[in-house]
């Protein structure tokens, strides 16, 4: 195990109604003027948007608002928010929606107390500096609610690129399973996929006998296969939906990542379709993935067979530990195909003659220097490889 440091000091309010304690908690946390952020229209039918402002009117605490939040939060709005901001003397900003509105949030709280562009933080700049953010989440996904990362698409080119630092860390999140069962089964399930990913990313390391993070990882993973058929059987189930909403939170708040090389290949690759296709993050993971771990195999089989053997129940074959690797990745590959997700370039819209492009953006951009990848080093050639085993 690699030597760490561990901080991760959001506060979690968890459960149902939480929500009615926002007020108390920004106001815990030194906001008078929020700038609220959200997506579309789906918070104000609810309900949970009203809830919300009663409950900051309730502590006194003035606010402006700020929608429109796309899946692949852009650029352009977050310029927009900046300006707000700036201009309402806002102190603090909540969250209100996934992952998509919590990245965007966190990019507005930084560029809201930074001369220059905010771009700059997606171009390499360190993170040290923002307006403290909240959240209320309402899709179980991106794990962004207990992360210091974030992910936002310029549409200048559309191409997307992440940020980190502790100032991106929420100061508060608050999390109730309930208000994730009116999800369409199919955000659902790109939820889901997105948990695991972030679980998988940290498993695939180089470094050697990290058998606590190992196992938690696991753990979360055989969880994410429990719950999951639970709730696209009954959307409505609270329990699923609660253990699946604490499982994105801990698969990505790095309590899994800690003392270990990761490596964050999947990501990096499957950004370029997002950002080129506008399909859903987790559904670009759930081909790129299988793709990624099928050409990064060899590199460790015993690694990708102790998963399957851990987590997906195959039976170790000694003889030939790569059979079980295969079989690990196959079995990965259909859960997610039985969860509604797609399983190549065709279903998610996307084109063979955008392989080089997209191969060169994921090598070439975010302060990248030609190649992607923790566990295996991967060059535009090999990325265009993987592209390939998508078609």
């Amino acid at each position: 195990m690699d030597n760490f440091t561990f901080y991760a000091p959001t506060y979690f309010a968890f459960g149902k109604d939480a929500e009615n304690e926002t007020g108390k908690l920004v106001k815990r946390f030194g906001g008078s003027k929020v700038l609220i952020h959200f997506g579309g229209g789906s918070v104000i039918r609810s309900g949970l948007m009203d809830r919300v402002k009663a409950s900051l009117d309730a502590e006194s605490i003035s606010y402006v608002e700020l929608g429109g939040v796309m899946p692949n939060p852009r650029s352009g709005l977050v310029y927009e928010g900046i300006e707000l901001c700036k201009k309402e003397n806002v102190d603090f900003v909540l969250a209100v929606g996934g992952g998509s509105t919590i990245d965007s949030a966190k990019a507005i709280a930084a560029g809201a107390v930074y001369d220059g562009d905010f771009w700059d933080y997606y171009e390499g700049k360190p993170v040290e500096k923002a307006l403290p953010v909240g959240t209320i989440l309402t899709i179980a996904a991106a794990g962004s609610e207990g992360s210091p990362d974030s992910v936002i698409t310029k549409e200048e080119g559309m191409f997307k690129r992440g940020a980190s630092g502790e100032a991106y860390r929420p100061k508060f999140s608050i999390l109730n399973p309930a208000l994730t069962q009116t999800l369409p089964p199919y955000q659902t399930a790109c939820g889901v996929t997105d948990i695991m990913a972030h679980l998988y990313e940290r498993y695939q390391t180089n470094t050697k006998d990290v058998e606590v993070t190992d196992r938690m990882i696991e753990a979360l993973l055989l969880t994410m296969i429990h719950e999951a058929p639970r709730v696209m059987e009954d959307p409505n189930n609270y329990e699923a939906r609660a253990n699946i909403m604490w499982a994105g939170m801990m698969a990505h708040n790095n309590s899994c990542g800690v003392g270990r090389t990761q490596d964050w290949a999947s990501h990096d690759i499957e950004h370029e379709l997002s950002a080129m296709y506008d399909c859903a993050h987790g559904a670009g993971l759930a081909v790129v993935m299988p793709a990624v771990f099928t050409y990064n195999m060899k590199h460790d089989v015993m690694r990708y067979a102790k998963v399957a053997e851990r987590v997906w129940g195959c039976k170790m074959d000694e003889a030939c530990p790569e059979n079980t690797a295969k079989a690990g990745i196959e079995a990965f590959r259909n859960f997610l195909c039985s969860i509604g997700m797609p399983k190549n370039f065709e279903e998610l819209g996307a084109k063979e003659e955008d392989i080089e492009h997209m191969a060169h953006s994921a090598c070439y951009g975010n302060g990248n220097t030609g190649y992607v990848g923790g566990f295996v080093p991967l060059g535009q050639k090999d990325v265009e490889a993987i592209y390939r085993l998508m078609l």
